[in-house]
């Protein structure tokens, strides 16, 4: 199969897989145990590496900021360019681009295995459906958990990247506080934070797509999982630009 026909082959599946959801959480039961206990795993236990990534990227930002326009004399706009960066692009994006690489490959190789070891078919022998069960919890677990995660990160980001300004470039720290409340507006802030919605969309069936697909041994499920962290990660980047160019779009 050529890179072309598993394009078409990937977004074909997902559309389908995007529909099964659709009409299986319209009927009961819903398992609203499994959904918090994916809800955990992907927010809670994905904390300790968004917060020291976000905590290094608030630092490094606002030090590359605050060095190059001290130059110009500019060292006291590095709040404002930190806080609008922050919001509308790195945080939401850097945070996608972890939870596919650490929620999407596990989402994967879990579903895989039980592929695998005829888990899913045991299911369909017992008439419960794997959508219903398998699915449908990750892929709700998702929606909620990265936004919420993404709120995290641009805290600590802005938290972090206060604290190198006052160390590192002197700035006042009520001083860099008021500059970012003062530039960052509400729409600078939602105009980032809504494609945590869509970047979730994207980890979620990638991966459940993935998964859902192997079907012979543990290589199968290691090549699986290797695509699940390529595909979603270039549906993010690529997601982002459209999704900002549409933004703009409405905006202006």
């Amino acid at each position: 199969m050529n890179g072309m026909t598993q394009i078409i082959h990937f977004f074909g599946g997902v559309a389908l897989l995007l529909r099964d959801i659709i009409l299986e959480l319209r009927k009961k039961p819903f398992y609203f145990h499994l959904f918090l206990q994916q809800v955990y795993e992907m927010g809670w236990k994905s904390l300790p590496i968004i917060f020291v990534t976000s905590a290094c990227t608030g630092m490094v930002l606002t030090l590359q900021f605050g060095l190059t326009l001290e130059k110009f004399g500019g060292k006291i706009y590095s709040p404002k360019i930190l806080s609008l960066a922050i919001f509308r692009e790195i945080g939401p994006v850097f945070t996608s681009l972890i939870l596919a690489g650490r929620v999407g490959a596990g989402i994967t190789a879990e579903i895989g295995t039980m592929r695998v070891a005829q888990q899913i078919d045991a299911l369909l022998a017992l008439g419960t459906s794997p959508i219903k069960r398998i699915v449908i919890p990750r892929f709700l677990g998702g929606i909620v958990a990265l936004p919420l995660l993404c709120l995290f990160s641009c805290f600590i980001s802005i938290l972090f990247g206060a604290l190198v300004g006052y160390w590192e470039l002197n700035l006042d720290l009520f001083y860099f506080f008021y500059q970012i409340f003062d530039t960052s507006k509400l729409h600078d802030f939602f105009s980032g934070y809504i494609k945590t919605y869509f970047f979730a969309c994207f980890i979620t069936l990638t991966a459940c797509y993935f998964g859902l697909k192997v079907s012979h041994g543990a290589y199968e499920v290691g090549n699986a999982t290797t695509k699940t962290i390529v595909f979603s990660s270039v549906l993010i980047v690529l997601g982002d630009y459209l999704l900002t160019k549409f933004y703009w779009m409405m905006v202006m």
